[in-house]
Formats: C-alpha cells, sequence, structure tokens
C-alpha cells in the first residue's frame, strides 16, 4: 500500500491522540473485553480461562503497540505485532483444534477500538479539514496494522499445525480426542499409543495459569505432583496448550498432599473431575474438570483448586450467570453484602446440619456469639432460616466460591 505522510499538524494531532490511547479508561477496557469474548462465533474462546485470557491480553497489546508507534512516528505505517502475546495465542488456538476463523475477535476488538479512536480524535480538533485529514490517515493505518498483525498470526497458527501433526504428541493428542468424543477406538489401540490402562478408575484434572509470565515448566512439575499424590509414578499428560495440560491418573488424588504441591506453584490452578473407571469414567471425568474450571473464571473465584464433587452444585446454579445473580439476591436479600463472620457463621451452621454446637466448635466461638450472628443473619434473610434452610445453603456456596466472605 503507497503511503502518504500527513501533515505537521495533523502529525502532531496524532500524537496527542496516541498519548491518550496509550492509557485507555478502565470502561474502554471492559468495553473492548467484552466485545472480542461475545457471540457465538467466539463461544469457544470465551469458554476456555486460558485462551480468553489470551486473547484479551492480545487485543490490548495491540492497542498499545498501535499507540506506541504513533507516539514514536505519528502517522506513519506501523509493523505487525508480531510480540510474544498474540504468538503465544496462535500456538493455544491450534492446539485447541481451532482455526484461522478464530481470529475474527481481532477484527472485532478492530472496531471496538475504530470508534474509542474516533471519539478520541473528535476532542483533538474543530476544524473539520483536519479531522478528516487525522481520520483518514489513522483509520488506514489502523486497518493496515491488523490485517499485517492477522497475518502473522495465521502464518504461525499454520506453522503450528504443522508441527502438531509430527510425532508422537500429535499421536497422543489425537487419541485423547477420539476418545472424548465417544469415536470407535479399540481400548487396546487407544492404550497402545497412550502408553496408560483405561480399565481401572481415573481422576482427570485440567492444570492451567492465566499469568501472562508465568514459568510454564510448573505446570509439568504439577503434573508430576498430582501423580504422587494419588501414589502413582507418574500421569497421562497431554499439553492442550502453551499454557495448560490434560492430565488423567488412576485412582483419587489425596486432597492435602495435592493442596501442599500447589502451595510450591503460585502461578497454577487445577480443577479435578471426579473418579470412575473405565473409557466412560476417563471421558467423564475429563468434562466435570472442565465445567469445574469454567466455573471457577466464570465466577471470578479466588480458589485456585476445586474437585468437581465440592463445586457440581455451584456450577450447576451459577451456569446462566445473571439468573445465579436474581438467584442469590432474591434469596439472601441484605444478608449479601452481611459482615464476613455473620456469612461465615451461618454457612458453617447450616454445614453441619444446624448444629449450633458443632458449628460453634468447628469455628472457635462462643456458642453464645455463634447464637447472636444466626439471630442477626435472620433478621437479614428476606425469610426466615427455617423456611428455606436449603436455598440460603445454596446461595451461600455460590458466595464462597466467589471469595466472598
Amino acid at each position: 500500500m503507497s503511503w502518504q505522510s500527513p501533515s505537521p499538524l495533523v502529525r502532531e494531532l496524532i500524537r496527542r491522540g496516541a498519548e491518550i490511547a496509550l492509557t485507555p479508561s478502565p470502561d474502554w477496557l471492559a468495553e473492548l473485553d467484552a466485545a472480542i469474548l461475545s457471540g457465538d462465533a467466539r463461544r469457544q474462546i470465551a469458554a476456555d480461562p486460558v485462551l480468553a485470557a489470551g486473547t484479551r491480553r492480545t487485543n490490548r497489546s495491540n492497542l498499545l503497540f498501535w499507540a506506541a508507534s504513533n507516539v514514536r512516528a505519528p502517522g506513519e505505517p506501523v509493523p505487525a505485532n508480531d510480540t510474544e502475546a498474540p504468538l503465544a495465542v496462535a500456538r493455544d488456538m491450534i492446539r485447541r483444534g481451532l482455526d484461522e476463523s478464530a481470529l475474527d475477535a481481532y477484527r472485532v476488538g478492530e472496531s471496538v477500538a475504530v470508534r474509542m479512536w474516533t471519539q478520541i480524535a473528535c476532542t483533538l480538533t474543530s476544524d473539520p479539514e483536519e479531522l478528516r485529514e487525522l481520520l483518514d490517515v489513522s483509520l488506514r493505518s489502523i486497518a493496515a496494522f491488523v490485517d499485517d498483525t492477522v497475518g502473522a498470526i495465521s502464518a504461525r497458527m499454520r506453522a503450528e499445525r504443522d508441527e502438531l501433526t509430527r510425532g508422537t504428541h500429535a499421536e497422543r493428542r489425537e487419541t485423547v480426542a477420539l476418545l472424548l468424543e465417544g469415536a470407535p477406538i479399540t481400548q487396546q489401540r487407544a492404550e497402545s499409543r497412550l502408553g496408560y490402562r483405561l480399565q481401572p478408575k481415573h481422576t482427570a484434572a485440567i492444570i492451567w495459569t492465566e499469568a501472562p509470565d508465568a514459568d510454564l515448566s510448573q505446570l509439568d512439575r504439577a503434573a508430576d505432583a498430582f501423580a504422587e499424590a494419588a501414589g502413582q509414578p507418574r500421569a497421562l499428560s497431554i499439553i492442550a496448550s502453551a499454557a495448560t495440560r490434560w492430565l488423567w491418573v488412576h485412582g483419587r488424588p489425596d486432597g492435602d498432599r495435592a493442596h501442599a504441591a500447589l502451595d510450591r506453584l503460585p502461578d497454577v490452578r487445577v480443577a479435578f473431575g471426579s473418579t470412575a473407571p473405565g473409557v466412560d469414567g476417563f471421558r467423564r471425568s475429563h468434562l466435570e474438570a472442565l465445567t469445574t474450571q469454567q466455573m471457577l473464571t466464570r465466577l471470578t473465584s479466588p480458589s485456585r483448586m476445586a474437585f468437581h464433587h465440592e463445586v457440581e452444585l455451584v456450577a450447576l446454579l451459577t451456569a446462566g450467570p445473571e439468573r445465579a445473580d436474581r438467584f442469590v439476591t432474591r434469596t439472601l436479600g441484605e444478608l449479601e453484602t452481611a459482615p464476613p463472620e455473620i456469612i461465615e457463621t451461618l454457612r458453617v451452621f447450616i454445614a453441619e446440619q444446624c448444629n449450633a454446637t458443632r458449628a460453634a466448635a468447628r469455628l472457635f466461638t462462643h456458642r453464645n456469639t455463634l447464637l447472636r450472628r444466626l439471630a442477626r443473619a435472620d433478621q437479614l434473610l428476606p425469610r426466615p432460616l427455617a423456611q428455606h434452610t436449603i436455598e440460603v445453603g445454596a446461595a451461600l456456596k455460590v458466595l464462597q466460591w466467589r471469595g466472598y466472605p
């Protein structure tokens, strides 16, 4: 594309606008994040915590890359953003089985960024001719930059696809995909290709990190640690993406040992499925681990580890986030924003089957103190606890996995 530099005045306007774009407001960033992960075409990306986080990072990286280039050389062509952030997402998309159509998210990000930039441009000058030239140059620049960046990411995706179609990793990943899809592969052939027996009981896990600068070797150390927690010499570990491992072990990892291992790996998160035998158990446990991972992400939970049996009810209740919010608010009323000690007291009281003595002992508090807190909780609830104990307990579980209190 031929490129004619703008006038000195317009170059200065672009530089000033780019400086504003370098510090986008939280509302703009929230709008950008919401847009790039909405719609049926991007449902698979939005449902995957690692892909969603990577896509958000890449769109923000694109925004800042273009703005920084225009601060340095306003109105000049901007090279493709081939930094690590977009290229890492390209690897992850291919390892999830996605193709270049997934890059539609960057086009959506471009449309939001163009609208934001137009708003900035309109604050820089009131002269129609200056504004026309400014927008003509900058919008062509944005379009060319996104085209070149998408082209660079597409090339990386093609290279990554070629790499994954060779060697034993590709064979193991393909075999796991066949098992998860229920395809007609024999158990004997699958076991031979995986080096893993399918008849015993399995527990599946998804190990991942959302930290942009994480030490990815922590994921492999976590896989070894969880195998040890299950009393196994090693686990079946599949590289689902650069920042995700799919894991299966025979038996069930000991919860205390698993938590201890996670304490040594600060960037790692893990979601476990249930324990079940055979090929059906292999498949079901993985899908449950996936459900658990998605629930932690949907609730922006601070918890770094969860077993499916701990969150199954909450996962069902929060499958529709807006309905879950309404359920919690309707059930808890003013209790939803009560002091943490009131909420925790009621949660433990219900968990102890409404036995005040056991609840007080578990909380290490005096029974009279517990009763006063319970009385206060009952005042805050829309209906007396005795009339809907199960619903209150479920709503409190949702709060617990959201990280409050």
